[in-house]
């Protein structure tokens, strides 16, 4: 991908995005994921708490299109891969997602990234764009349901062991054991603790149950759920969920999850989702305790070397 920057349509500016875009930005997103899967599954604490991260340079990495007043189409670059992007469904099929793909693509390539891929509905108008501009498939995610009504089932924990609701001290510690976990596949550098602190306890609406730990008899952290309420409180979402290597294929993980579900329902939520995919080789697990697959997305990526 190394032709020549398209133009963007007649009439639309352009501008790096700041802080007080986030409700924008989540309109954008909102529609988008409302026309390509059917529901919405953005929350504006999530723009907010992943642009409060201190290692996140909004105004560097960020690109909003506008027409006269009004966001129709914005891309970003967090990290060394990660981007997001999205794209008014009114305004598609005017060329403003390929100028995107190479605004990203150019940024990588300025910032070093050997790679710059993107998760998109599989299917979607922008995954098929993306399949036409070369982007590859890096994996797959699927986004998995525990049906509403469904009976959450019982998992013990090895004896001495115990869930409960992290104390302020065990954040880092939780955030060790996830970190530790997540880069045994996910080719990145490691999340500084202030990150990760912006997305827990620094979110929008969080609340202290909702990081729960799995302790060995020691009381040494060896588990970690990160489980969130939606803003309408009808779904838990199991954000992040770990177990530490020398505890694992002990029930600990599942143990986890149903207390995520179960904690979840006590606080008024219908149903619980989470996603995960095809790097982990988790999803068995996940459909053991009673979770279906609701959706599927693709990471599709550019290698820029």
């Amino acid at each position: 991908m190394r032709d020549a920057m398209p133009d963007l349509p007649e009439g639309l500016t352009t501008r790096p995005l700041q802080k007080s875009d986030a409700h924008a930005v989540f309109v954008l997103m909102a529609a988008q994921e409302l026309e390509d899967i059917g529901q919405v599954a953005i929350e504006e604490a999530d723009i907010v708490s992943d642009w409060a991260k201190p290692s996140h340079d909004l105004a560097a990495r960020s690109v909003g299109v506008l027409d006269g007043d009004t966001l129709v189409a914005y891309a970003e670059l967090m990290g060394v891969d990660r981007a997001d992007t999205s794209v008014l469904p009114s305004h598609r099929g005017r060329g403003i997602g390929t100028w995107l793909a190479h605004w990203l693509v150019d940024l990588g390539r300025s910032l070093g990234s050997p790679v710059v891929g993107m998760p998109v509905p599989q299917g979607s108008p922008g995954d098929r764009l993306l399949e036409q501009l070369g982007f590859r498939v890096r994996w797959t995610s699927w986004v998995l349901k525990l049906p509403e009504g469904a009976t959450i089932p019982e998992r013990a924990l090895p004896e001495g062991y115990v869930v409960r609701t992290a104390e302020p001290d065990e954040l880092p510690a939780a955030h060790d054991v996830l970190e530790d976990a997540f880069l045994e596949w996910s080719v990145r550098e490691r999340e500084p603790f202030e990150d990760f602190a912006a997305a827990t306890s620094g979110r929008p609406g969080f609340e202290p149950w909702n990081l729960r730990v799995a302790l060995d008899p020691e009381g040494a952290v060896v588990g970690v759920s990160l489980v969130l309420v939606s803003d309408d409180g009808a779904t838990a979402y199991v954000d992040r969920l770990a177990v530490r290597r020398d505890q694992r294929n002990r029930g600990i993980a599942q143990a986890l999850l149903v207390d995520s579900f179960a904690r979840g329902r006590e606080h008024g939520t219908r149903t619980s989702e989470l996603s995960t995919d095809s790097r982990t080789g988790a999803l068995p697990m996940y459909e053991r305790v009673g979770m279906v697959v609701d959706h599927v997305w693709v990471n599709r990526a550019m290698d820029l070397g």
